[in-house]
Parts: structure tokens; sequence; C-alpha cells
């Protein structure tokens, strides 16, 4: 429980980061995922393992509690021009072949799901295996799910929002993770690296004010949901979005705004309670309680 508003917002960003346990297990999983393909995939291999690497929001430390999937990037080496003799017209069976590869370890499923090899664990979390070859121009190829190959970067999105987040006086990160929980508690429309640099363009500059940030945000989103990929391959990262889908994060965003404002008011009238018990409207029970 909380007595301000401030001290509300306070308690709130430190309930959403991992704890050490939680991190020592994310790192778990992560050195899990690498001993099982290198075990698979040894240089001796003819698509051998080039190297793993801890992606998506664990990665780039924007995740939050509780705790959902690990993503991990795979990067095969493309010995003796393997990739032309038999995967460049042909993704799934590159996919497959690490699915089955791995099949026999310590996890309960192992399986092809769309674009990554998923092992699933007694217990969350999970981990996704984004398996990947380098492009000698640039990125990643990886399996778009219906046979052809798309291009990513990861490790241009990790450097660059850690850029952003030094450039936004290392606040960026803070405001991602309650910015995630709002869009989980509203019915999750939003991709998680989508809303990431949605907040991270929207900003010049960031205050220590988070609830004046994100009445800006809520008001300036519904004018920028299209943001280019910074790594310069995926394109718009809106294009997911039914027409429906983004009517519905339109009115999300509109009807946290309205709250957003009216909590900043009633703080600015020393009505504590009432800027809390709105706040907690826009980000859910976890968001605490006043008193």
């Amino acid at each position: 429980m909380a007595a301000t508003t401030v001290q509300a917002f306070n308690e709130f960003k430190e309930k959403l980061r991992l704890t050490d346990a939680q991190k020592d297990l994310v790192k778990g999983r992560r050195s899990s995922a690498a001993s099982y393909l290198g075990d698979a995939f040894p240089t001796t291999s003819d698509l051998p393992l080039a190297s793993s690497y801890l992606m998506g929001s664990a990665g780039r430390d924007t995740i939050i509690r509780p705790l959902d999937d690990v993503d991990v990037l795979a990067v095969f080496t493309n010995k003796d021009d393997i990739f032309n003799k038999i995967y460049r017209y042909d993704s799934q069976k590159f996919l497959y072949r690490v699915r089955d590869a791995i099949s026999n370890y310590k996890v309960e499923v192992v399986g092809a799901r769309g674009q990554a090899v998923r092992l699933f664990y007694k217990s969350q979390p999970h981990v996704d295996i984004a398996p990947v070859f380098k492009w000698s121009s640039g990125g990643y190829g990886l399996p778009n799910g219906s046979g052809g190959w798309l291009t990513t970067d990861p490790y241009a999105h990790s450097a660059w929002i850690a850029q952003r987040h030094k450039d936004l006086d290392y606040r960026l990160k803070p405001m991602v993770r309650m910015l995630k929980r709002w869009n989980n508690v509203h019915s999750k429309y939003l991709k998680g690296f989508h809303l990431e640099v949605m907040i991270a363009t929207l900003f010049s500059s960031l205050s220590g004010d988070s609830r004046d940030a994100c009445e800006k945000f809520f008001q300036w989103a519904q004018y920028n949901l299209t943001v280019a990929d910074p790594a310069g391959h995926g394109g718009d990262l809106s294009s997911y979005l039914t027409l429906a889908n983004r009517a519905s994060v339109l009115s999300n965003l509109e009807a946290s705004r309205t709250r957003a404002v009216n909590a900043n008011a009633a703080e600015a009238d020393g009505d504590h309670k009432e800027a809390v018990r709105l706040w907690r409207i826009v980000f859910g029970s976890e968001f605490p309680s006043f008193g």
C-alpha cells in the first residue's frame, strides 16, 4: 500500500522487475538451451551452432513479472553453403531439423511453432529458440512460418533500446515495463517490441515524473501506432494489427488518457487516494492500493 501517488509508482516499478531468483532462472534456461543446441550441432556437424544469444524482452531487460517465455537466438554456420544447398527454399525443413535434433533432451515437448522451436518445461519460463543464419548483407535469416525467410536483427534491437535508454536518462526501461503491464491488463493488443519502440520513439526526453509521462504517452500514442523497425528490416511494426484491434487499442489509449488526466489533477489537489484509485484502473490490480 502507498500513502502518496509517487510512492505507489515507485512500488509499482519495483514490483514489475524480475527477482534475483527469476533472473537466475532465466539465465539457467538460456544456458540449458545453449547446451542442448551445442550437443546436437557440434563443430563436426554439417550444420554447426555458431552462437546463441538471449534476445527478446529478457535480453533487453524490459521483461516483467509474472515471468513469461524466454527467447533465445540460435545462429547456425552456413558450412559448405548448406543454406543454398538445402534450406534456401524450405526454411521449415531447417526449423524441423532443429526441433528433431533436440527432442530427446529434458523437456516435456519440443515443437515447431511458427518461426521458433519451443522447449516446454514443467513450469515457466518456457524457451522459444529462433534458429537463424547470419546474412552477409546484414541481419539474420529467420524462418517466416511458410517456408520462406524474413530478416531480423535482435542484436541491433537491443543496442538501439540500450542507446535510447541512455539518451532518456535511463528512464526508458522502467516506463516500458509499466506500459507493458498496462497493455497486458487491457487485452494485450500490442506486441511487446512494437510497444517498446513506440515509447522509445515518442519521447525526446523523460523526466522523473512518471505520472505526467504516462499521460503524455496515452495521448501521443493514439497518433503514433505506426513506427518503423529500428534495425531497418521489419518495416512498419504495427502491420500485424487488424482494423478492429487498432480501433480497440485507440479506445484503450483514450480511456487511459482520460483517467491519467483526472489522476494527475487529483494528485495536484492533494487527493492521493483518488489518484491512486484511478491509476489502479489504468494499470490493474498489481498497482499498489492507497493506504
